[in-house]
């Protein structure tokens, strides 16, 4: 069992900052894949960015590429995302997810929910315009 954990969501003016932080409680983070997902309301879950446990590599979902950043620091179990120029349309829950993947694919980045085995509860960002 992985405990993962959001923190730092809010409320803030359209272009403005965020970043959210993620941590996954387990001896491999090292070895974990993450990912941040988000949905907003009446609308299915979507992916926004994730990166892989080596390298590490990192994909971006065309809405938020050039605006958002996710990093990792492996000594903290956690993962950032650093959200600039936030608008409106990204207003939504944001939720962290993470899967175990062997050496093989550690350079492999998750896109689809079905491939991530743990999920934490998600945190709200809203912005105003």
């Amino acid at each position: 069992q992985v405990h993962v954990v959001e923190s730092g969501g809010g409320l803030v003016q359209a272009g403005g900052s965020l970043r959210l932080s993620c941590t996954a409680a387990g001896r491999t983070f090292r070895s974990y894949a993450m990912g941040w997902f988000r949905q907003a309301t009446g609308k299915e879950r979507e992916f926004g960015t994730g990166i892989s446990w080596s390298g590490p590599a990192t994909l971006y979902a065309d809405s938020v590429k050039g605006r958002f950043t996710i990093s990792r620091d492996n000594a903290k179990n956690t993962v950032y995302l650093q959200m600039n120029n936030l608008k409106p349309e990204d207003t939504a829950v944001s939720y962290c997810a993470s899967v175990t993947l062997d050496s093989r694919r550690r350079y492999y980045v998750p896109t689809s929910e079905t491939e991530y085995d743990y999920w934490g509860q998600g945190t709200p960002v809203t912005v105003s315009s």
